[in-house]
């Protein structure tokens, strides 16, 4: 049976084929090192969990629940976005519940793509940005991130017949792969760029809160940036609940309202039961997040450390739990990958699976803890190059 085009048009997912080759070597029985997938190793806070199993109990949370999510999970997501960012937002017109955000990602394209319309993309970044544009019929742009310039990008690059037919502009920060975060001054710039092409700003701050120095930044700290902006929020990074699929879409009303109609007919909302476990994740964030940060500050820094002892180069990440690493000269970075995984038994992430940009570098992912990183830089250390 012949796919749709639309499916043909889509690459294996890059972290399905890593699982691949990793559970090769697995049988293989090597001991191998996965620092490969971001999925935080660190259990749920305890305190998220306990709120949860008693949710788990209480029968009106057993029928579907609200599509638009519950108004007490929206509500703490409206708090936390005030306390944090000292923005207010109305939780019933300006805020949408997601099953983890990556599904609010891929579905917004939906809402306002036609064929022919251009989504603007950044290269290296999550698939999903590009992937959200095949789904619509819709083309998708890369806008290459480059270490000159910060892993910023250089907006007066894109091309004027390109923005005549943009609609959606991409922008991930702190950044996944390379760990860069925007200033305000860049974002300044990115919502009058937005205003004068009549472009609509996706922010994914999915890692805004897994930072070691300065705060990064949201969106809406920039005035006017509600007029063309929404911004996807995970609890997923932040707490450790990747496999709880919770996440929050806050900003422009009507850009709320479009994603919620999407939503509203693909499907029936988050678990209740997960939504109060989130909404006493988002309130106790300043007690529950240190710690964890905490965990994998150590790991950075102490990576980062001893990968420039090893001769490699990059820039020290001040956000994420990623470092985004050059590949060898004479190496491509699937190539280099290939070798760290059969020659040593890491897995690393290579560069090109992010984009086409993101080759000559390779992503390490901080989730194993700092004796398995000794093991890990022990091996690299008699990798022969």
């Amino acid at each position: 049976m012949e796919l749709s085009k639309r499916l043909q048009k889509i690459p294996p997912y890059l972290f399905v084929e890593l699982d691949r080759l990793k559970n090769e070597k697995i049988k293989e029985g090597v001991d191998v090192i996965d620092l490969g997938i971001g999925d935080p190793d660190l259990p749920t806070p305890k305190e998220i969990v306990e709120v949860a199993k008693k949710a788990l109990e209480n029968p009106a949370y057993h029928k579907y629940p609200s599509n638009a999510g519950s108004l007490f999970f929206r509500k703490a997501c409206a708090d936390y976005m005030k306390r944090r960012f000292g923005i207010s937002f109305d939780p019933e017109t300006e805020i949408l519940t997601l099953i983890g955000s990556k599904e609010g990602i891929a579905h917004f394209p939906i809402a306002f793509i036609n064929p022919g319309d251009v989504v603007l993309y950044p290269d290296p970044a999550y698939p999903v940005y590009r992937l959200g544009a095949i789904f619509t019929d819709g083309e998708s742009y890369p806008m290459p991130l480059t270490w000159e310039n910060d892993f910023l990008p250089d907006l007066t690059k894109i091309p004027g017949d390109i923005l005549k037919r943009a609609k959606i502009i991409w922008l991930n920060y702190p950044n996944n792969p390379t760990g860069a975060t925007a200033t305000k001054e860049y974002f300044k710039e990115l919502v009058n760029f937005a205003k004068k092409h009549n472009l609509i700003v996706a922010h994914d701050a999915a890692y805004i809160e897994m930072y070691y120095e300065e705060p990064p930044i949201s969106i809406f700290e920039i005035e006017g940036a509600k007029d063309v902006a929404i911004e996807f929020h995970s609890l997923s990074k932040t707490f450790c609940m990747t496999g709880w699929r919770i996440g929050f879409a806050v900003g422009n009303s009507s850009l709320i309202s479009a994603l919620a109609k999407v939503k509203s007919n693909i499907d029936s909302g988050a678990f209740t039961a997960i939504q109060e476990a989130g909404a006493y994740a988002l309130n106790n964030l300043e007690k529950l997040v240190p710690p964890l940060v905490k965990v994998f500050k150590e790991r950075r820094d102490f990576l980062a450390e001893e990968l420039q002892k090893l001769g490699y180069e990059f820039k020290k990440p001040s956000a994420t739990f990623y470092l985004w690493v050059k590949t060898p000269k004479n190496m491509s970075s699937q190539e280099f990958c290939k070798k760290v995984l059969q020659e040593v038994g890491i897995v690393i992430t290579p560069g090109i699976g992010f984009g086409n940009a993101g080759e000559g570098y390779f992503r390490i992912a901080l989730t194993v803890g700092v004796e398995r990183l000794k093991e890990a830089i022990k091996r690299l250390a008699t990798l022969k190059l």
